[in-house]
């Protein structure tokens, strides 16, 4: 065993580095907050000051009528002004969520978040810091593995769109079937019986070849939501986001080599920030273009392998360049020795399944797959944003990685 871990340690930082962003939101309880502030847009918001009131019915506590509902019949979404298009997140605290929250109230929509009462990395905000972190928007907490909590949480509040930033925070078997179908499943059927007409979904770019267990998943409820009548839907699927490769910045900063597998060019992709995607999910709310499809997107720029990623790193740093190659094979050993003893002990499925994770994102683009030719196409994989990558590096050189832990989506801890 001792020889095993030995094994194990080499690819460590790698796996760090290479690991996909997995977000979601766990378990909440069936209390609801109620936060309304002032704000340009939103002119049926009765106070001008921030209010929370707890309701254990799950019930949300506030006044906001939907403009034009006194028999009138609506305009369709893309017609209306933002105040008049009601947006509930799920998920609205995660990695990407909370930006997607802020986007959408900046933009003006009345904006209902449904989060777990305790959020962030193991659960540390409490409920009353979540709702003052979204504030602008009204706040509710149910647990979005029951379709029967979250259609009760939702109950008596208006609902055009759905947007789902829901995703399994560490890629685990159960966990992503948990979060990434039926929670997000939930949402959906919640949703529709909230009067939603138009579902966001927050997918990613690696379910077009699924080999893992979130990305089967994730798959499934795309099918679904793609064959459902009741509802249009935005389907996003971003590449890599600018946190999954920021993991090596501070080994890199303090002297130490980047690490990469194989000769670091087995894989590319277009980073994008948060800010950038956020800003492309927002506009899947009203825009009749983006609707019935499923989109993939990256960031600005040229695609990006390993290798160029630990260059710019260094040149940033304003170090020489040390790297140290690890062959892909010793991922594929450390997985078969992991699989054949989850299957003698079931506690180990998991750790199973993130050595893979690890191994799919050392060894896989995340850019548009060409079924045609079987390879990955860059000049296919459409650009976003105005954010870059060495402009992320920039800042985390200076400010370090706050607000990018990985916390519970660290493979190894």
């Amino acid at each position: 065993m001792a020889a095993l871990l030995q094994s194990i340690e080499v690819p460590v930082a790698s796996l760090r580095a290479a690991q996909p962003l997995l977000k979601n939101q766990r378990l909440s309880s069936l209390a609801s907050i109620s936060l309304q502030s002032s704000k340009p847009f939103q002119p049926l918001t009765l106070k001008s000051h921030v209010s929370t009131t707890i309701s254990r019915n799950s019930r949300r506590v506030g006044c906001r009528a939907a403009a034009g509902e006194s028999g009138a019949k609506k305009a369709s979404l893309s017609e209306r002004r933002p105040e008049e298009v009601s947006v509930a997140v799920v998920g609205p605290t995660g990695y990407i969520g909370k930006f997607v929250t802020r986007e959408l109230i900046k933009r003006g929509y009345k904006v209902t978040a449904v989060a777990r009462e305790r959020s962030g990395i193991g659960g540390k905000k409490s409920a009353e810091e979540t709702a003052l972190e979204l504030e602008g928007a009204t706040v509710l907490f149910a647990d979005v593995t029951s379709e029967e909590a979250l259609t009760r949480a939702l109950d008596g509040t208006p609902v055009d769109v759905i947007v789902s930033c829901l995703a399994s925070r560490t890629g685990g078997i159960k966990d992503s079937w948990l979060i990434d179908y039926t929670a997000t499943k939930n949402s959906l059927e919640a949703g529709k019986k909230a009067g939603a007409t138009h579902f966001v979904l927050l997918s990613a770019i690696c379910v077009q070849r699924p080999l893992l267990e979130f990305q089967r998943a994730k798959l499934k409820f795309e099918n679904e939501l793609q064959a459902d009548p009741a509802v249009t839907h935005s389907i996003v699927r971003p590449t890599a986001f600018f946190k999954s490769l920021g993991g090596q910045v501070e080994s890199v900063k303090g002297g130490g080599p980047y690490v990469m597998f194989g000769d670091g060019q087995l894989c590319a992709c277009k980073p994008i920030s948060e800010a950038d995607l956020a800003s492309f999910i927002a506009d899947c709310v009203q825009d009749p273009g983006k609707a019935n499809k499923v989109l993939p997107i990256g960031g600005p720029g040229e695609a990006l392998t390993p290798l160029q990623q630990g260059q710019m790193l260094f040149e940033v740093v304003g170090k020489d360049p040390k790297f140290i190659k690890v062959p892909i094979g010793v991922m594929d050993f450390v997985i078969g020795v992991l699989d054949l003893l989850a299957k003698a002990f079931t506690s180990l499925e998991d750790a199973a399944e993130f050595g893979k994770i690890g191994r799919y994102y050392a060894a896989e683009s995340m850019l548009v797959w060409d079924e045609q030719r079987q390879r990955y196409d860059a000049d296919a994989t459409p650009s976003y944003g105005k954010d870059t990558l060495r402009e992320f590096f920039e800042k985390v050189v200076r400010d370090g990685m706050e607000g990018q832990e990985l916390g519970d989506q660290a493979v190894f801890k």
